[in-house]
């Protein structure tokens, strides 16, 4: 009897993680930054306020920041912590760059009303596309979508949605439930727990689009080895490039190596 009541003890826990995991893995996911005072005239940006009207309902928050003699434009989806604020050295970059910028908060980041999800984040990458070519009236041909960590898979989805100019996936990943395997003990059926599943390996496979894939061995929260795998189920027309780093700020430490080639990508997809 003793053992019977171990025993069923062990698989009330054992199925109390589980439900656990499945109903607050948004909190594992997602980690919103609050609104902040900054602004990419801290930068020394111009730029215009912009609210989208995402499928679904609320306001997201998004910055639209011109580049003077703009060679095209880029939709930047960030990744999943904190705000538009942490990107102005990003903004910065893509200024240099000479790529007018829209960034966007997903829904429940800084000033976006609702919540995060996967349904929502692709909503809200749609709602700044939308932008762009509809109010702005940017040709797709001129559009380049890039996103970083979590944001790469938002941007692969985007681009399966559309034609744009091309696709830069920085630091990103296969899927989550790939990463849930590799992160979470193997006891738990981690991928089928998954409801947010951002499947970018099955998506890259069918894109038609120029694809640039960046990331480091030394990235310590994304394994480079998702970036090599993600890269490898990509259709051609596809790079690699391989900087330093951890992944926060493998981009600021790379400097030429992370630069040279994305202007090559960029004289590639938009011309000189």
């Amino acid at each position: 009897m003793i053992f019977l009541r171990i025993l069923l003890v062990l698989a009330l826990a054992y199925v109390g993680i589980c439900v656990l995991l499945y109903l607050f893995q948004s909190r594992l996911i997602f980690f919103p930054g609050p609104p902040g005072a900054r602004s990419p005239r801290d930068a020394g940006l111009a730029f215009e306020e912009v609210w989208l009207s995402p499928d679904g309902g609320g306001r997201v928050h998004a910055w639209f920041v011109p580049a003077p003699d703009a060679r095209g434009a880029v939709v930047f989806c960030h990744g999943n912590a904190g705000t538009i604020e942490n990107r102005l050295e990003t903004l910065a970059i893509l200024h240099r760059l000479r790529l007018t910028a829209l960034i966007f908060d997903y829904r429940g980041y800084g000033r976006s009303e609702g919540r995060p999800s996967e349904a929502n984040t692709y909503a809200d990458a749609q709602a700044a596309w939308r932008h762009l070519t509809d109010h702005r009236g940017i040709a797709p041909d001129r559009i380049l979508l890039w996103g970083r960590s979590l944001g790469g898979a938002v941007a692969v989805e985007l681009a399966a949605r559309h034609a744009p100019a091309g696709l830069v996936v920085e630091s990103s990943f296969t899927s989550v439930p790939d990463l849930a395997a590799h992160a979470v003990p193997i006891w738990l059926p981690t991928r089928l727990l998954c409801r947010h599943v951002y499947d970018s390996a099955a998506k890259v496979a069918k894109l038609t689009c120029p694809k640039l894939f960046i990331h480091s061995p030394e990235d310590d929260v994304i394994p480079f080895e998702y970036g090599e795998r993600l890269f490898a189920a990509a259709a051609p027309p596809k790079r690699f490039v391989r900087i330093r780093g951890d992944h926060n700020q493998g981009y600021r430490e790379s400097g030429r190596a992370y630069l040279d080639p994305v202007k090559a990508f960029l004289t590639e997809v938009l011309g000189p």
